[in-house]
């Protein structure tokens, strides 16, 4: 069996060797190292601004916290003070009871 030719392969031209690459390989990655420096700058700048609106918002959960710890310590001092003020009533209405009267 005979092989048949269907297309022609044309092959790339040279390459032709570029002035300077060195030169302009060197430029472009200062410029990208550039561009990440300002970047990682501004990334930077945004992670301190999230931290101190975290102190804030950490600052004021803490304030909170404090004013629910005294809220409670008040009103267990409350109930405390309602917890005597049935057991007086259930020892009155016992001795009542006992009394007959």
């Amino acid at each position: 069996m005979q092989a048949v030719r269907t297309a022609d392969i044309i092959p790339f031209p040279p390459r032709k060797p570029a002035e300077n690459s060195q030169s302009d390989r060197l430029t472009t990655a200062l410029t990208a190292l550039d561009i990440a420096i300002a970047e990682q700058r501004a990334a930077v700048q945004a992670w301190r601004q999230s931290l101190t609106e975290l102190r804030g918002v950490v600052g004021g959960l803490g304030a909170g916290l404090t004013e629910y710890r005294d809220s409670l310590a008040r009103l267990g001092t409350q109930v405390a003070s309602l917890n005597t003020d049935a057991k007086a009533m259930e020892n009155w209405a016992d001795a009542a009871l006992a009394s007959g009267n």
